[in-house]
C-alpha cells in the first residue's frame, strides 16, 4: 500500500469572472523510503498540490488518501486528526512558534503528535548542528538556522510521510547539504518524502523526480 496516493486532482481559483485552472486532474503515490523531488516553474501548481496533500486545501476535484485513510471532503478537525498521526509538513517559513525556544518548539511537535520523547532533543538538535541553540528564540536565529530549526520541530514527530516547501531555498550549500543528508537519513529509515524544490543539489539526490506544468504532470 502507498502512504499516500492522489488521484485525479482539481483545484480551480477565481478572481471576478476570470477563472485559473490551478491543478489538472494530479494523480501520485508516495510510498515509504521513496525521496520525491517536486519541480515546476513558479504558478505551475507545486504550492497548490502540496496544499491538497496535506488536507490544508480542498480539491475542487479528486481524492488523497493517507495510509489508506482519506483526506479530502473531511470536516478539518478529523484532517487536522490525520495529520497530526502521519504527516509532518515543512513550509517555507512560519514552522516555528515565535515565543518557544528551538527547545521548546521541537517538544511541542512530539507532544501534538503523541510521541514525547524529551530525552531524543538533545540527538535531533546535534543531527542538525542546533546543539547550542537549543535556548534560543525564533527571532535570533538567522535564515539557515531557522530552516534547520523547522525542520527539527517537523521530525520530532517522526512523521509516515513528509511534505516539503522549498525546505533549502533560502541557505548556503553547507547548510543545504546538512538538510538534504538528514532528509534521506529519514526517508531511509522509512518516511515517505515529498519536496518541492528548485535546487539541483537536492532533486540530483532524488529517487524520483515528478515535473508540474500548468497545473498538470509532465510525462516523458
Amino acid at each position: 500500500m502507498s502512504m499516500l496516493e492522489a488521484t485525479e486532482l482539481y483545484r480551480f481559483f477565481h478572481s471576478g469572472d476570470d477563472e485559473v485552472v490551478a491543478l489538472r486532474g494530479v494523480g501520485l503515490t508516495l510510498d515509504a523510503r521513496e525521496f520525491t523531488a517536486l519541480r515546476g516553474p513558479s504558478g505551475s501548481g507545486k504550492s497548490t498540490l502540496l496544499a491538497c496533500l496535506a488536507g490544508i486545501d480542498e480539491p475542487d476535484g479528486g481524492m488523497v488518501s493517507v495510509l489508506g485513510e482519506r483526506m479530502t471532503r473531511r470536516p478539518e478537525s478529523a484532517r487536522a486528526r490525520l495529520r497530526a498521526r502521519h504527516l509532518g509538513i515543512l513550509m517555507q517559513s512560519g514552522n516555528l512558534f515565535d515565543h518557544l525556544t528551538v527547545r521548546a518548539n521541537i517538544h511541542l511537535q512530539m507532544v501534538i503528535s503523541g510521541r514525547a520523547r524529551p530525552d531524543e532533543i538533545d540527538s535531533l538538535l546535534g543531527s542538525l548542528d542546533l546543539s547550542g541553540l537549543a535556548d534560543v528564540l525564533p527571532a535570533h536565529l538567522s535564515g539557515g538556522e531557522a530552516a534547520r530549526a523547522g525542520l527539527a520541530a517537523v521530525l520530532a514527530a517522526k512523521p509516515a510521510i513528509l511534505l516539503c516547501d522549498e525546505p533549502t531555498a533560502e541557505v548556503d550549500a553547507a547548510t543545504e547539504q546538512l538538510i538534504i543528508d538528514c532528509l534521506i537519513e529519514n526517508c531511509r529509515s522509512g518516511t515517505a518524502v515529498l519536496i518541492v524544490t528548485h535546487s539541483p543539489a537536492l532533486a540530483a539526490r532524488a529517487d524520483r523526480i515528478i515535473d508540474i506544468r500548468d497545473g498538470g504532470i509532465v510525462h516523458g
